[in-house]
């Protein structure tokens, strides 16, 4: 198939082009800068330039398309409201190009607050209100009704693996300032996980196979605690790993301290059921203490 990606040279992205690649499709990825064009180029891919605000550019190449992957975003926390709706155009343009062919639209999601207290599933909703981008998905979604295979990919909050400058990267920062590596409390709360290399994997066989409106989860790990998590920043940056109050956690973390406190535990086992999705590569921990996230200094 001849897919079109946004976000194409993007952390998971650039794992997934090659992984389609390998598996015999023509992947045509959206460029917005030289670097990530010729990056794209180096990988084997076409290139079409332009970003997420060109909805011309993700109407041809959607159009042009056997499917779309669709995994560009904006995530820059202090604008939320605008990456939403920069994303949710985004979503109807792309879907609406492949409206009535029963073509694949794969979206990508989260799993954090899916269902706080316990560990979430594939059946799991997510509020309403708990994130712009939740709406987003819900319209998604409503395509499977005008005849588009839309599936949305809900990715655990840690995508990890050499490179990573997400989650982790950040806590592995705020240890080197502070000289602690912190967990919040007792740090039983718990952060699913999947490495890099897995999601790719996934992406791929649920443009192969995944059924319309199904929504998938990439957490190769259901939960890691949050104390593992520091005690392995400790390990790898030679710091005391110390629990910090609740109280005190905004104090300490900054934005991070409201994600790194949530225990968002979310199982994957319906995922591997449908897809036969196995995965394979090192988790959390292990990347962890394989000293990837500590090497010259850069987290």
């Amino acid at each position: 198939m001849r897919i079109f990606i946004t976000g194409a040279s993007g952390w998971i992205g650039s794992a997934v082009v090659p992984e389609l690649l390998n598996a015999g499709h023509q992947v045509v990825g959206l460029a917005r800068s030289d670097r990530s064009a010729a990056a794209l180029a180096a990988a084997g891919a076409e290139v079409r330039r332009g970003d997420l605000d060109d909805l011309d550019s993700l109407r041809t190449g959607a159009a042009d398309s056997d499917g779309v992957i669709h995994l560009g975003y904006n995530h820059d926390f202090s604008r939320m409201a605008d990456a939403a709706q920069t994303d949710l155009a985004a979503i109807t343009t792309l879907a609406g190009a492949l409206e009535g062919t029963d073509r694949p639209f794969i979206f990508a999601s989260g799993v954090l607050g899916l269902a706080p207290g316990r560990v979430a599933t594939e059946q799991d909703q997510p509020a309403a209100g708990l994130h712009p981008r939740i709406a987003n998905g819900q319209a998604a979604l409503s395509f499977v009704e005008r005849g588009v295979r839309t599936i949305a990919v809900r990715f655990a909050p840690t995508v990890h693996g050499p490179g990573d400058h997400g989650f982790v990267a950040t806590l592995v920062g705020i240890a080197r300032e502070k000289g602690v590596a912190a967990y919040i409390d007792e740090g039983g709360n718990r952060w699913p996980a999947v490495h890099r290399l897995d999601a790719a994997a996934l992406i791929r066989l649920a443009l192969d196979g995944a059924p319309a409106g199904a929504a998938l989860h990439a957490t190769a790990e259901e939960g890691v605690p949050a104390r593992e998590i520091a005690e392995a920043i400790g390990r790898g940056l030679g710091l005391p790993v110390v629990s910090i109050p609740a109280d005190q956690a905004d104090a300490h973390f900054g934005w991070m301290g409201r994600f790194f406190s949530a225990d968002t535990a979310t199982s994957s086992v319906a995922t591997q059921e449908l897809l036969g999705w196995k995965p394979v590569h090192p988790g959390l921990i292990a990347d962890l203490d394989a000293g990837y996230y500590f090497k010259d200094g850069d987290s």
